[in-house]
């Protein structure tokens, strides 16, 4: 059966059901585009009908499209190469005034390797761009912000069921369904502005009937996510402490990263009394999200989500009215800005882990600081040259312990000393194993001298009596020979240990 909600797809804008608002913004935004040339973000819920206006909108204005959207590998290449040279082909033979939309479905989901490259290349195409952009998202906030401040944005709300309803009776008559008014009421109020989820369960339900009946409709709620911006205004602004709790239920976050976001916001609408008791109730449940990392039992997130929901919805001391503009932690901006940082930490810790003999966590928490402490601003430079050379460490590492720069010159010479000083410890342990060649006439004594030896040791083994008759005495002087010689290799031995001293104590 084919999907109805391709089929009935809204041809133009002016089908475009419940967000009157927005379609004008968008027709506006297309009209005047060649004033502005900025690109535009629709962005919503699931389901409500944006990339079906942005298809409208190319309908209406005679524009092709070019459309990648979740299924496609959007990395930088393939942006640049399939949305690029459509985007930036100022004159084109087909389409109204020789232009294409070019049209990004959820550009709100641009992570990891899999779109290496691509929120960049598509921050840069938005700016550089002699076509129109429409860009989809569910999440705005979710994009970089690069991103947000390069385009125009507008938002389309979730669909209300007395603009669903219309839908679902235009489709019933158009497939030659029947239908019961109250049937499709329930369809709509069970998806929740969801026109596209109340198309499909349309569907679902009139398949192999003639009429749709009110029996016909299974009274439950579909299993939808909550944005978290609706999230906020209900636990700070409405709920109850039970209101709250179930209300994250329905949140796709972890209780780690919903603690960040109510941590930061709560102080928009609480103040006073109420603020501290709802950060008292934050605290309890950070420590509760202290228990899961500690022992990974996860089954303290309850708990922590408890504190952090109802246990801050029953701080506020009344319903609180009018419009919060809610952002995400602040936290997470810092972990970006600090990211190099924190890379460089982890690597000085691992060679000094590798080097040591001991965990990441023990490096970074036991020896690093007080490496900082002995080297700050490479003061004490004999030390600082043993500790780069102990670790291997390069520019970077030394200055990020240190907290000097690592282009300057005395990082620099710090570096070369460290090398020399390897160097000279590595051949020091080699025993030898680096030394030139000897000459083949020396070559050559030395086995004659080997035979020599050889031939006594030899001698000395045959028995108590030498074979030409020698007396005692010079049996007594081959021994004390044999063990002069075995003492002085022992002698040389141990000297060959005393130079591999090792680099790891270097103090």
């Amino acid at each position: 059966m084919t999907d109805w909600t391709e089929i009935h797809r809204p041809s133009t804008l002016a089908e475009v059901r419940g967000n009157d608002k927005a379609r004008d913004a968008l027709r506006e935004w297309a009209e005047s585009w060649p004033d502005h040339r900025e690109a535009v973000v629709l962005y919503g819920s699931p389901g409500i009908g944006k990339t079906s206006a942005a298809h409208a909108l190319a309908n209406d204005m005679d524009w092709p499209t070019i459309e990648l959207n979740a299924s496609d590998s959007r990395t930088k290449d393939v942006i640049e190469q399939v949305a690029g040279e459509a985007a930036k082909s100022g004159t084109l033979a087909q389409g109204g005034s020789g232009r294409r939309l070019v049209i990004l479905d959820e550009a709100d989901n641009l992570h990891g390797n899999v779109d290496r490259g691509g929120t960049r290349a598509i921050t840069s195409l938005v700016k550089e761009a002699q076509q129109p952009i429409v860009l989809i998202a569910n999440e705005f906030y979710e994009m970089s912000k690069g991103l947000r401040n390069a385009c125009r944005d507008i938002e389309f709300r979730d669909v209300s069921t007395r603009s669903i309803v219309p839908v679902l009776r235009d489709i019933c008559r158009q497939e030659d369904v029947g239908f019961e008014k109250e049937a499709l009421r329930k369809i709509a109020e069970m998806n929740d502005g969801d026109l596209r989820g109340a198309i499909n369960d349309l569907q679902a339900i009139a398949e192999g009937r003639d009429t749709v009946t009110e029996d016909d409709v299974v009274t439950s709620e579909r299993d939808r996510t909550t944005d978290i911006f609706s999230f906020l205004d209900t636990v700070l602004k409405e709920a109850d402490a039970q209101e709250a709790l179930e209300a994250s239920y329905d949140v796709d976050e972890t209780p780690d990263d919903l603690i960040s976001w109510i941590e930061d916001n709560v102080p928009k609408d609480y103040e006073g009394a109420e603020l501290a008791r709802a950060y008292r109730s934050l605290a309890n449940a950070d420590r509760w999200l202290g228990r899961v990392r500690a022992t990974q039992n996860y089954t303290f997130w309850r708990y922590a989500s408890d504190a952090m929901t109802a246990g801050v919805a029953a701080a506020r001391s009344g319903e609180k009215g009018g419009w919060t503009r809610y952002g995400p932690p602040s936290y997470w901006s810092k972990l970006g800005r600090t990211r190099g940082a924190r890379d460089t930490r982890d690597d000085v810790a691992r060679a000094i882990a590798t080097t040591s003999g001991v965990s990441m966590s023990t490096a970074r928490r036991e020896v690093l600081p007080y490496l900082e402490t002995m080297t700050h601003h490479c003061k004490n430079r004999e030390l600082t040259v043993s500790m780069t050379a102990a670790y291997d460490l390069d520019a970077d590492h030394v200055a990020f312990i240190t907290g000097s720069g690592a282009d300057t010159n005395k990082i620099a010479s710090i570096i070369e000393d460290a090398a020399e000083r390897r160097e000279t410890a590595a051949v020091d342990a080699s025993e030898g194993a680096f030394d030139p060649g000897e000459t083949d006439s020396s070559s050559a004594s030395g086995d004659e001298q080997g035979d020599d030896q050889a031939e006594r040791a030899e001698g000395a083994t045959l028995g108590s009596q030498p074979a030409d008759g020698g007396d005692d005495a010079s049996m007594d002087e081959a021994a004390m020979s044999a063990e002069d010689e075995e003492g002085a290799r022992s002698g040389e031995e141990e000297d060959a240990n005393d130079q591999q001293t090792g680099l790891g104590d270097f103090v």
